[in-house]
């Protein structure tokens, strides 16, 4: 094809047959020859496309072809490494041969005289001839040839066009413009790069610009070098790309904005040419900060668990409980300046909020207290003020950092952002109206994300850079904009959706792309400024770079901007106030000694520090140092110091005063200081050292401070004056740890990383002993009492005892070294720390121990950044102890002060001094202290109920996978082969016998009672009544509706509204599997709202994952489905205050705890909850946010902030003797109070996350549910108890649980058990164990059972009446019960004390007979229920029993492969007259025939078998079988139903069926619960049918009634008994 450049058009195109490789054209553009893929090529004339010759010379594809610059010569370069000349005037006359490559030709290029050739290879080889022969010439010979063009990638002049350190070979063509002095790439990846021409150094800067896809296979450029031209292998497209050379580019940048873009999209190099100004040390140490950690906190309980597994045997021994005495933070010196900017502000109060270690800070100047955000657990990196200046966003270090946003007043989290950054988050920025916020993550790719930080969720991603950034900033005008500066890297974002576009700052001639350290937005959206890593301010107007002010010497490290002008800090220690447009200076402030206040407390370390942070308000500056210090600034000029800490190194020499309440520090920054620990909380002195230090101590008279050196170095100074006293170097490694000897300081012991303790004699300050025989470093040394023996820790684990002052070697046994009185202990080994190791031991390692001077408590420091208490001693494997989080990493060193009144801790690289108060047992501030109890769980967890453990071990199935209830076996009826039948044998088809048959008719397979009656066929079934609820494994599941007019509970998959007062119930149907949980929506906005979770399988999200609806109980419109993430279901439901909100807990091994928004459908927040069981988690009534969840030996305190959950366990050290137990429910008071029921009995009281005291047995037995009453704030508890005169199963309580009212449920029952309690009008409605409902009034305790059923399954039994709308049920529970259809009532219930399993009326209706488990069977008369005769013959189970027609026999069907025939007109004596023989398989259906002379039988291995009655002979002859007219068809198997099974029971049977008295519909019921309506007779196999769900698994059996107005089904693991309606189809 041929292309104008000038109006981008088709010129020419013209088909060859063979594909083409290359082309070139002869300088009087007359002649275009063409390369092809076979070898050949083809010259055309341009001017028509005519052929002027075609050759083919090689077999092997043409690569490239050029014609010479004096037009004579075609060089033809050949894949089979050949370059041919031809001549141009001789018709194309081969001239000669080029044969020195050993590999592809790849490029060739003429010299300008015509004379030689230069070759690229596919190997890289460049090679050189003389033309036209093709003679190889050397290097040499070629020195000062000057090229016609440059196409070659191999060659001096190119070779900045490959990176430095690989030989990759992706480029793929190149062109050189020499009168630009610009060369042209392409390359593999899509790039069209743009380098100085010639580029001789390696990884040369280049320009580089995208649009082609993949690989770009050529690039060149036009005959006037105005365009360069690129084609793309894969995209089959030409790009045109207009050059601007580098003069015009000046006034590139006044062309109209939408050509702005001169460089599209260019990326600078990554190669590092010598024209980089020298980077600042300081930012130089801040690049190669990583923040990597090896172990993060969140892989701690993940670790905990693997450990855990390890070491089942070994925690047998009964462990220490955590000690009493807890600790709150008080005080915090240091402030993280070293690595981070701009975080540091004023809030709204005036108080100052800034941050250090994993800690928030607010300081209160006025009063110098501070409070503390402790939810981070590991280092805050970056701060960001709402600008409102009440809310903070902080953002930390994590394997999945979080970013924080809190309350600077509550000190509450509102939200907490998480799942986008990775390692940590290094910078946040809010937007102008404080609803977006901007993050930056330190990732390698330094993702930047904008989110919605009240919802919690993320709006757009993007990549930043691949340097590292430091500062984001959102545009104050514009929402969607947003600057991010780092190194050598300024871009302006836009939002686009769910991304960021970027765009490059424009520099242009004016400036380098200089390393940026912060950034603002000026008094227009287009405006911003940032500074330099050179000291320059740079002022851009939309991306590009406007002009440089110089603002500092060293870099800009942080602005701020003002209403009329900025306010900038450098490395130079130099505040300046600019005007609004960086005119003019128009005031500095230096930070120095001589300019602090009188009075200010404190010490500036160094004049001129680099400053860090800049902020202003309430008539000051607000400045923060590389130094750890904070200053405020007077306008007029005075300084006042705020905060101090260390700076940059690890600190870890820590000391406190024998007697005074300071403490004195050492750092490896190379300075002594000696802070007050009293209310001034300052720094009284400090001094700078020639090395670091890593151990200081304090002699025992207070007046002397000793202090060990990184050098090997020790001194002792003066205590007031910090002067050198005397020092000492005889040690080439560090100084661990330096100890006096207690009483008069006689001796100093120094031990050093060498593995020796010298001993010194302070008074003579002679060496006198040295301790040998340590194999590793030293890390902790303590003296005993006495000051003769020394306990010293090494790096290998050893504990070692040495005497003073010689430092001889003791072996002490390790029984005696708990009787020996230690003046100090520091210890980390032993037995008395053996507790302190904790399960994760061998990642992380405890740093630092201090014991109390009353020996009570023992504290540690560890790797984690955990501060623990323990009880000393502690004894035995991983002890209980309390745990802080406030520092980040390492706790370097923990300490007591004298009187054990604070703790004093050390973080090493966080820099940080902790002072925490000691808050002994009994004495405690009503202050909540945010303390994490021990995590492993003790192993009593208050009692065993048996229920409970019922409750916890149940494993639900799902009705796809439920297997069959009776264990048949043999081929199922529907794989059977049939046996052909007398008519077929005698060759005669069916159907075909005459119309008229002189035969007898064939008689009807049932006897019929409405035969008079036009029969009519029955269309479907509608469910009218249930008897049955869930009560045995639920709870809170019974509640009000309609102002107690009726009640809403579950059982199976239905939902049940019952009506109080006539008994009427409507269904929810829309489950298609077990409910387990069902709440009531309480807000007056969503009335009548109901929540019920079921059972499912995996949460797959396929059909049968677990799911909740939400529907209206009024009209059982369904609102909304929510499909679960919980695998095998959910336990729990719980709606918020205002109603929007539902909490589910799920059944799945974490135990996951969900908030969804449900009118939506979504999924706000999803964690784990707990490794075992959680029974209930329940919204505070008064809270969207807050909620408790209960279960096996937990409780936890919930807060949504986002979409994040915050948990704390419930903290119970706070009680005396009081014990992690499984709590089972859960109630709620007024301020903050929560209660929670326990399976002692106990209920525990709350307030926040810590218990405040137990209302002791408040039930005999567990406490299963509790209700707090909204308008009253009354609760009601229900537990297990034994009804007595003053207790009761429910009781009433005050508002504070301290008085209650106990009601006795009048159910007759040994023990009442509550499973659920709610509370309406002047009632109590009360759910049990036992299957009952009661309501219960207030006023005179009388008890009104609402519903009743059977207690425990399957109900095997069921019969119903022969000429009354009444059944008879008889279950696994012993009881047989009468039901009416028509009151919807029990009418009365006869126990048994055996499990019964069948029952059966006799054909008036006056007897009942029933069989039981244990192969007794009884015959009751109905008046007066006496028994008539009852009677065991066998062992094993009754399977069924049955009256003959005619009332004179008894037919007894048993699990022993047996039926036995009893003659009843002989009287009650019941002896056997005889029995069936030869039963292959036990017995589960039997119906008589309507003369009372054959029994049919289905038996377990799918066979039916007819015998004769009474004398039990098999009948075998089919045609006799088929004339048979049965009384009634109860069976499961035989030809007349073989339709009823379907193609899916290969694991399931169908468990019972039923003929209509009509003798033409069927129901049956199956072990996948449901209830199928078939005709009669059904023999083709797979009949159609209806299906109707509701029940569990398992329909144990099913029956119509008289009239065949209703169809009873019986539940299996339900217990529950529906009755259907049937529906006739009209005449």
């Amino acid at each position: 094809m041929i292309w104008s450049l000038v109006d981008h058009a088709l010129i020419a195109r013209c088909n060859m047959e063979e594909p083409i490789r290359c082309a070139a054209v002869n300088v009087d553009g007359i002649h275009l020859a063409l390369g092809m893929k076979d070898g050949s090529f083809t010259v055309l004339r341009v001017r028509d496309m005519t052929e002027v010759v075609h050759i083919k010379d090689r077999k092997e594809a043409i690569h490239e072809l050029k014609y010479s610059p004096d037009g004579t010569y075609l060089a033809v370069g050949c894949n089979d490494s050949s370059v041919d000349i031809y001549g141009v005037a001789q018709r194309y006359k081969k001239l000669g041969e080029c044969v020195g490559s050993l590999s592809f030709i790849t490029h060739l290029d003429w010299s300008s005289d015509s004379r030689y050739l230069q070759t690229n290879d596919g190997n890289g080889k460049r090679l050189f001839y003389r033309m036209p022969g093709g003679k190889e010439v050397t290097n040499e010979e070629i020195k000062g040839v000057h090229w016609a063009s440059w196409t070659c990638v191999s060659g001096l002049e190119v070779n900045g066009i490959w990176p430095k350190y690989s030989d990759i070979n992706d480029i793929n063509s190149v062109d050189g413009n020499y009168i630009g002095q610009v060369l042209v790439t392409a390359d593999d990846y899509g790039i069209i790069k743009l380098f100085r021409y010639p580029c001789l150094r390696k990884g040369a800067k280049f320009k580089k610009y995208i649009g082609h896809s993949a690989h770009v296979t050529n690039v060149r450029w036009s005959h006037d070098y105005q365009w360069v031209i690129s084609i793309g292998g894969a995209d089959h497209s030409v790009f045109q790309w207009k050059f601007i050379p580098e003069r015009k580019l000046k006034d590139a940048l006044h062309i109209a904005p939408q050509e702005s873009l001169a460089d599209s999209n260019s990326d600078e190099s990554d190669s590092d040419l010598s024209d980089v100004p020298e980077l600042d040390s300081e930012i130089e140490q801040e690049t190669q900060l990583t923040y990597r950690r090896q172990v993060y906190k969140e892989d701690l309980p993940q670790l905990k668990e693997q450990y855990k597994e390890k070491q089942k045997s070994g925690t047998s021994k009964r462990r220490e409980r955590a000690p009493g005495n807890s600790i709150r933070l008080h005080f915090v010196h240091g402030y993280r300046g070293y690595d981070c900017r701009s975080n540091l502000f004023y809030t709204q109060t005036g108080e100052i909020v800034y941050h250090v270690a994993a800690v928030g800070v607010i300081y209160n100047r006025q009063q110098n207290t501070q409070r503390f955000y402790l939810g981070h657990d590991d280092d805050i990196l970056c701060l960001a003020i709402h600008p409102l200046k009440d809310y903070v966003a902080t953002g930390q270090v994590g394997r999945d950092p979080s970013i924080h946003i809190w309350d600077t007043e509550t000190i509450k989290p509102l939200s907490v952002l998480k799942g986008c950054h990775q390692y940590g988050v290094c910078a946040v920025d809010f937007s102008a109206d404080g609803k977006r916020l901007a993050s930056v993550g330190i990732d390698d790719s330094h993702t930047v994300v904008l989110w919605d930080w009240k919802k919690g969720e993320k709006l757009s991603v993007a990549r930043g850079s691949k340097d590292k950034i430091f500062v984001v900033k959102m545009n104050p005008y514009v929402p969607d904009k947003l600057i991010t500066a780092g190194i050598k890297h300024v871009k302006f974002w836009r939002r686009a959706g769910g991304g960021l576009i970027g765009r490059k700052g424009y520099v242009g001639t004016l400036g380098k792309n200089d390393t940026m350290m912060c950034a603002v937005y000026g008094w227009t959206e287009e405006m911003a400024f940032s500074g330099t890593s050179t000291g320059d301010v740079c002022i851009w107007r939309d991306v590009f770079l406007v002009k440089t002010v110089k603002a500092h010497d060293g870099p800009v490290f942080s602005m701020h901007a003002l209403e009329k002008g900025f306010v900038t800090g450098g490395k130079d220690g130099v505040v300046a106030l600019w005007d609004d447009s960086f005119e003019r200076c128009l005031k500095t402030y230096a930070i120095k000694r001589a300019a602090l206040a009188p009075g200010s407390k404190g010490l500036l370390l160094e004049d001129n520090p680099s400053i860090r942070a800049i902020s202003l308000g309430h008539g000051h500056i607000l400045v923060g140092t590389k130094n750890g210090e904070i200053l405020e600034v007077d306008k007029s000029g005075p300084i006042t110091l705020l905060v101090q800490g260390h700076m940059e190194g690890e600190v870890w020499g820590l000391a406190t005063h024998p007697y005074l309440p300071i403490c004195a520090t050492v750092s490896d920054d190379k300075t002594l200081r000696i802070w007050d620990l009293s209310p001034s909380h300052c720094m009284l002195a400090v001094r700078k050292l020639k090395k670091g230090g890593r151990c200081c101590c304090f002699s025992p008279d207070g007046k002397a401070l000793a202090v060990g050196l990184n050098d090997g170095s020790f001194l002792m100074a003066n205590a007031d004056t910090l002067e050198d006293l005397v020092s000492f170097h005889h040690r080439k490694d560090i100084i661990s740890d330096i100890r006096f000897s207690p009483g008069s300081g006689k001796y100093l012991a120094v031990a050093s990383h060498d593995s020796f303790i010298d001993i010194y004699n302070v008074m003579s300050s002679k060496r006198v002993g040295i301790c040998k025989g340590a194999t590793s470093y030293i890390t902790h040394v303590d003296w005993d009492i006495r000051g003769k023996l020394l306990q010293v820790n090494t790096g290998a684990k050893e504990q070692l005892f040495f005497e003073a002052p010689r430092g001889k070697k003791q072996t002490i046994p390790s029984v005696e070294v708990e009787k020996i009185c230690w003046a100090s202990w520091t210890s980390v080994l032993g037995l008395c720390c053996e507790g302190i190791w904790p399960v994760i031991g061998e990642v992380t390692d405890i740093t630092a121990s201090c014991l109390t001077s009353d020996k009570m408590i023992l504290a540690t420091g560890d790797d984690l950044g955990f501060v623990k208490l323990f009880r000393y001693p502690a004894k035995g494997k991983f002890g209980k102890f309390k745990r802080y989080v406030a520092h980040s990493t390492h706790v370097t060193n923990v300490r007591w002060t004298y009187d054990d009144s604070m703790l004093v801790t050390l973080g090493g690289a966080d820099m940080s001094l902790m002072v925490w108060t000691n808050e002994i047992e009994g004495y405690r501030e009503k202050r909540p202290c945010d303390s994490e109890e021990s995590d492993t769980d003790s192993e009593e967890d208050g009692g065993y109920d048996s229920d409970v453990t019922r409750e916890n071990e149940i494993s639900y199935t799902i009705r796809a996978l439920s297997t069959n209830i009776r264990p048949m076996f043999g081929v199922k009826p529907h794989l059977q082969q049939k046996e052909p039948s007398v008519d077929e044998r005698q060759g005669v088809v069916r159907g075909s016998r005459p119309p008229v048959s002189r035969a007898p008719p064939r008689p009807e397979k049932l006897q019929t009672n409405n035969v008079g009656k036009k029969k009519r066929p029955i269309e479907d079934l509608v469910l009218e009544l249930v008897f049955g609820y869930r009560g045995r494994d639920c709870r809170n599941n019974v509640h009000y509706l309609n102002d107690g007019d009726d009640i809403i509970y579950h059982t199976a998959s239905v939902g049940i509204l019952h009506n109080v007062a006539t008994g009427t119930q409507s269904f929810y149907q829309e489950h298609n599997d077990d409910i387990l949980c069902l709440t009531v929506n309480q807000h007056p906005k969503f009335i009548n709202i109901v929540a019920t979770g079921q059972v499912g399988d995996l949460a797959d999200m396929s059909a049968t994952a677990p799911s909740i609806h939400i529907w209206d109980a009024v009209n059982k419109q369904t609102l909304s489905i929510l499909r679960c993430y919980h695998s095998k279901g959910v336990c729990s439901v719980s709606f918020s205050a205002t109603g929007k909100l539902l909490l589910s807990v799920g059944l799945d091994p974490e135990h996951t705890v969900t908030i969804w928004r449900w009118q939506e459908g979504t999924k706000i927040a999803s964690r784990a909850g707990h490794n075992q069981r959680i029974f209930v988690a329940e919204f505070r009534p008064d809270s969207d946010s807050q909620f408790v969840s209960v279960g096996v030996k937990h409780v936890k305190f919930w807060t949504l902030a986002g979409r994040a959950l915050l948990s704390k366990k419930g903290l119970l050290s706070t009680v005396e003797d009081a014990r992690t137990q499984t709590m089972l429910a859960v109630a709620f008071g007024a301020n903050n109070l929560t209660f929670t029921g326990a399976v002692s009995g106990d209920v525990c009281v709350w307030r926040d996350h810590v218990l405040c005291r137990i209302v002791a047995r408040a039930h005999n037995g567990p406490v299963f549910a509790m209700y707090t009453t909204l308008r009253d704030g009354l609760v009601v508890t229900g537990g297990k108890e034994r009804p007595s005169k003053e207790g009761g199963a429910v009781k009433l309580w005050d508002q504070e649980l301290r008085r209650c009212r106990a009601f006795r449920l009048e159910t007759g029952q040994v023990t009442d058990c509550v499973r659920s309690v709610c509370r309406g009008k002047g009632k109590i409605l009360v759910g049990t164990r036992n299957a009952e409902i009661i309501e219960v009034g207030e006023k005179n305790a009388a008890c009104n059972i609402l519903v009743n059923g059977h207690v425990d399954g399957p109900i095997w039994g069921l019969v119903t009446h022969p000429s009354r709308d009444f059944f008879l049920s008889a279950a696994e529970d012993g009881t047989v019960r009468l039901w009416d259809i028509a009151d919807k009532k029990m009418l009365n219930k006869v126990n048994l004390g055996h499990a019964a399993r069948t029952v059966c009326y006799s054909p008036e209706g006056d007897m009942v007979a029933i069989g039981m488990k244990n192969g007794e069977f009884i015959i009751l008369l109905v008046s007066s229920l006496k028994i008539w005769g009852k009677k065991r013959d066998r062992r094993c189970a009754i399977h069924d029993i049955r009256f003959s027609p005619d009332s004179r026999f008894l037919a007894v069907g048993s699990s022993e492969n047996s039926v036995d025939f009893y003659d009843l007109t002989l009287g009650p004596t019941l002896n056997r007259i005889s029995y069936c023989r030869d039963i292959p398989s036990f017995v589960i259906q039997m119906d008589f025939s309507a003369d009372s002379r054959y029994l049919q039988v289905s038996t377990g291995c799918y066979k039916r078998h007819v015998y004769e009655v009474p004398s039990g002979k098999p009948v075998t002859d089919q045609a006799a079988m088929d004339r048979i007219t049965w009384a009634t068809w109860t069976s499961i198997l035989g030809d007349e139903v073989t339709g009823i099974w379907s193609r899916h029971t290969e694991k399931a049977n169908v468990n019972c069926a039923c003929v209509s008295h009509s003798g033409i519909s069927l129901v049956t019921g199956d072990d996948f619960g449901m209830v199928k309506l078939f005709d009669f007779p059904c023999p083709e196999k797979f009949a159609k049918h209806k299906r109707f769900l509701g029940h569990s698994p398992h329909v144990t059996n099913i029956r119509f009634t008289s009239g065949d107005r209703h169809v009873v089904s019986a539940g299996g693991d339900d217990c529950s008994l529906f009755v259907w309606k049937c529906v006739h189809m009209p005449h």
